[in-house]
């Protein structure tokens, strides 16, 4: 990357990580229209782009409480680039001719690509995640919510009005099948590089 210094809008990211509510206003007030007019402008409606701009910010929260975001470019460029390619890639997947992606050359900044497609790996690692995560039993997913949220197994157990041993034991078990899962799907060796 050219330039690796945190960018001062990192604010945006902090905020949302934080759940602060007046950054998430700032955020559809400055940056969500010229996004809506982009889809209308290009094959979309206001609900599309209200879907396309909720996934978005979704990821954007996941990556920022990730603490896998360090922004190096304005988030206005990274949020709509975010926003410009699931949109192309959702008129893909409703079309049956490929999209082409007419970038202009001179108003892509390199570091908001880059970080664009850092996201889009975050996310597909996210959703595989959440797929094999699905496949759990009930009890696995309530132990490792929990676990996730709780850091003490002691508490976990607790609340679960089970033993200690019992907790690790059952957590183990769960987390090897959730491993197990995850690297045996087709995604894993794309996504693991």
């Amino acid at each position: 990357m050219a330039n690796s210094t945190i960018h001062p809008d990192q604010m945006f990211i902090g905020g949302l990580a934080n759940n602060d509510s007046a950054v998430i206003q700032t955020i559809y007030k400055k940056f969500v229209p010229k996004v809506v007019n982009y889809i209308m402008n290009n094959s979309g409606d206001k609900d599309q782009a209200q879907d396309v701009i909720q996934e978005v910010m979704i990821l954007l929260f996941n990556q920022a409480k990730a603490n896998t975001l360090q922004l190096t470019c304005p988030f206005d460029a990274y949020f709509f680039l975010l926003c410009k390619r699931k949109w192309l890639n959702e008129l893909k997947k409703t079309s049956n001719k490929g999209v082409t992606i007419n970038e202009d050359a001179a108003s892509i900044n390199e570091s908001a690509l880059e970080l664009v497609e850092q996201a889009e790996t975050f996310d597909e690692k996210q959703q595989l995640f959440d797929a094999m995560f699905l496949k759990l039993g009930d009890k696995c997913q309530e132990l490792l919510k929990l676990s996730f949220a709780i850091k003490s197994m002691e508490e976990v157990a607790e609340k679960l009005n089970v033993t200690y041993g019992y907790v690790r034991k059952k957590k183990s078990l769960c987390i090897g099948q959730l491993t197990q899962w995850i690297q045996e799907s087709k995604n894993f060796k794309s996504l693991k590089n």
